[in-house]
């Protein structure tokens, strides 16, 4: 099995390239670009859709021979809600880097019958689950619910210092409806002061697969299946973008029974 941590290669360019095949499954992809101004970043998708996010910064953008403009307004992941863009499969893309632009590519197969479509900040509700020290803020790019891709599922979360998230411990592995989906997901980490770091356990019931990552700023892991908890230390805030896809379009997920309880 490839490794779950994926480290940035470098500081400039594309420094993350996860795809289905060095991932060791079967839907999702994934890709960061950090850019300074007037570089181009750009793909033709082929048989997949794209969802690409402004992590930070702004590009002037073009999707399936479309002009989007200017995308982008946040210059921290840990300031709002972001700037997307989902581009179809048998499309392309082009983004310009009008500032530093640090750019995500998620990605996963794609269907017909999609548009090319902005998303600004807004599109979806601002969420906050769980309580106490398991609080989170959530900001959704594209739920389940929006009917807006064929397999995508890409969401943000801001997990404030010392707290859990992804937790209770729950798992999508299954594909198994109405009572659980199976969905790939990657984790993209960021860290706020970036120095700092976080922990991530990717467990399944039986322990054929448990593996726990220091993640650093910039980090990736993977979670081909099983539980994925994770948990930030005093003083750092973190920050996760997830792209998850698996063969049906739905996010179901089953809890750790001896966890449960922690939601009552």
């Amino acid at each position: 099995m490839p490794k779950l941590l994926v480290k940035p290669n470098g500081t400039h360019g594309r420094v993350t390239h996860v795809t289905p095949e060095s991932a060791g499954w079967t839907y999702v992809g994934f890709d960061l670009h950090r850019m300074k101004p007037g570089e181009i970043a750009a793909a033709e998708t082929g048989r997949r859709e794209v969802c690409l996010v402004f992590v930070s910064g702004r590009g002037s953008t073009t999707a399936d021979g479309e002009s989007f403009g200017i995308l982008g307004e946040r210059m921290s992941p840990f300031d709002g809600a972001p700037h997307a863009l989902y581009v179809p499969a048998g499309s392309n893309w082009s983004v310009t880097a009008e500032t530093e632009l640090e750019l995500a590519v998620c990605s996963a197969p794609g269907g017909s019958g999609y548009k090319a479509k902005a998303i600004p900040p807004g599109t979806h509700p601002k969420l906050t689950r769980g309580k106490g020290s398991n609080v989170r803020h959530v900001h959704n790019i594209m739920p389940e619910d929006d009917n807006a891709a064929h397999s995508l599922l890409v969401v943000e979360v801001i997990t404030p210092n010392g707290n859990t998230s992804s937790y209770p411990s729950h798992k999508h592995d299954r594909d198994d409806l109405p009572n659980e989906s199976l969905l790939e997901e990657t984790y993209y980490h960021r860290l706020n002061p970036p120095q700092g770091f976080a922990f991530q356990r990717v467990y399944t019931d039986d322990r054929s697969l448990d593996e726990a990552m220091a993640v650093e700023d910039g980090d990736v892991t993977l979670v081909p299946k099983g539980y994925h908890p994770c948990a930030t230390i005093h003083g750092y805030d973190l920050y996760y973008l997830n792209v998850m896809a698996g063969p049906k379009r739905v996010w179901k997920f089953h809890n750790a029974a001896e966890h449960e309880w922690l939601l009552k």
